[in-house]
């Protein structure tokens, strides 16, 4: 299996920034579209965006609302979530997650998705 490591997540002030990163282990991370997904607590898990192999298409959830930005750096085998104007609303688990094909320009689904990291929490106080 592909193994998943989020970092990044922390406190942040409301109106501040984070850069989440997911490692992977899998030397064949190439071949692999990449997700972010949240979990808030008493929430559903959410799909926040994705990235394709090449990095060349993207897709995004509602939540963001354009703040968020997925990229990848295949060289390094590593995925970026770019987490811009947080609101106490973004605070949740961040969920770092890859798939064995990519779906395209629409909100995918965790379903979808078949390998998964840990998680990495996000604050934002208020």
């Amino acid at each position: 299996q592909v193994h998943l490591v989020e970092s990044g997540g922390g406190l942040v002030q409301t109106g501040g920034s984070l850069r989440l990163s997911c490692a992977a282990s899998e030397r064949t991370f190439t071949l692999y579209p990449m997700g972010w997904f949240r979990q808030a607590p008493g929430k559903e898990r959410e799909f926040v965006a994705a990235i394709n192999r090449s990095g060349s298409s993207t897709a995004y959830g509602d939540p963001p609302k354009g703040r968020f930005t997925i990229s990848r750096d295949n060289a390094k085998n590593t995925v970026y979530l770019q987490m811009n104007s947080l609101t106490s609303e973004d605070t949740a688990v961040y969920y770092c997650a890859a798939a064995r094909q990519w779906f395209g320009n629409r909100q995918h689904d965790a379903r979808e998705y078949d390998y998964w990291g840990q998680g990495t929490q996000v604050t934002v106080s208020s």
